[in-house]
C-alpha cells in the first residue's frame, strides 16, 4: 500500500518539475523575442520536453503567455495593493493600484498586448484564462475598496466604478496608437480619465 502514494508523489514531482522547464524556456524566449516571435518547438526544445507533452500543459502559445505571465501580474497587483494602502487619497491611491499592472505589462509590449488580448478573448473555462480572469476581478475588488474611501461612493458605484477603471486601464495598455507611449504616459493617460470618473 506505501508503494502507490510514493509512485503518485514522484509522478506529481514529474509534473512538476515539467511544468517549472517549461515556465523557465517559456519565459526566456517570450522575454528575448516576443511571444509573436517563438514557436512552440522551440519551447518544447529548450524544456527538454515534446512538443506533445508541451500540449498536456498548454495548447497554445496565449495560454503559455497565460501561465508565465498570470504570476507576474499577480505579483504587480500585491504591491499595488501593499502601496495604495499607505495613499491617503482616492485618485493617488487607485493609481498606485494601476501603475504596477501597468510597469508589469509595458516589461515586453508585444507580449504585454498579447497578454491582455489571451485574457479578454480566451476560453474562461480554460485553467490558464481563468486565472487572468480571477487577477482582474482582484484588482477591481482593491479598486473598488479604494474608490469606497470616498463616502459618498456606495458600494454598488464603487464597483462600476472599478470596472469602468478596469477597462480604461487594459484599453490604455492594449490601444495601438499607445504603443510607443512609456509607462509615465500611459499611467498619466489612466489618472486622467479615472479623475474624470471621481465624484467631485
Amino acid at each position: 500500500m506505501s508503494v502507490a502514494p510514493q509512485s503518485v508523489g514522484r509522478r506529481e514531482r514529474n509534473k512538476q518539475e515539467k511544468l517549472d522547464r517549461i515556465v523557465a524556456a517559456a519565459t526566456e524566449l517570450f522575454a528575448e523575442h516576443g511571444v509573436d516571435e517563438v514557436t512552440t518547438q522551440q519551447i518544447a526544445d529548450k524544456a527538454d520536453i515534446g512538443t506533445g507533452t508541451l500540449f498536456l500543459y498548454a495548447k497554445t502559445k496565449g495560454e503559455l503567455l497565460l501561465l508565465v505571465q498570470n504570476a507576474k501580474y499577480a505579483e504587480a497587483l500585491e504591491q499595488g495593493r501593499a502601496d495604495a494602502e499607505t495613499i491617503p487619497g482616492v485618485l493617488d491611491a487607485v493609481m498606485a493600484l494601476v501603475r504596477p499592472v501597468v510597469e508589469c505589462n509595458r516589461t515586453q509590449i508585444d507580449n504585454g498586448r498579447t497578454y491582455l488580448r489571451e485574457m479578454v478573448f480566451g476560453d474562461p473555462e480554460e485553467p490558464r484564462h481563468s486565472a487572468a480572469l480571477a487577477i482582474v476581478a482582484q484588482a477591481e475588488e482593491a479598486i473598488a475598496a479604494a474608490l469606497r474611501r470616498d463616502e459618498r461612493v456606495t458600494a454598488g458605484d464603487a464597483a462600476t466604478l472599478a470596472h469602468i477603471v478596469s477597462a480604461v486601464m487594459f484599453l490604455s495598455m492594449a490601444t495601438s496608437v499607445n504603443i510607443s507611449l512609456s509607462v509615465e504616459e500611459i499611467v498619466q493617460d489612466i489618472r486622467r480619465q479615472v479623475d474624470v470618473l471621481l465624484p467631485r
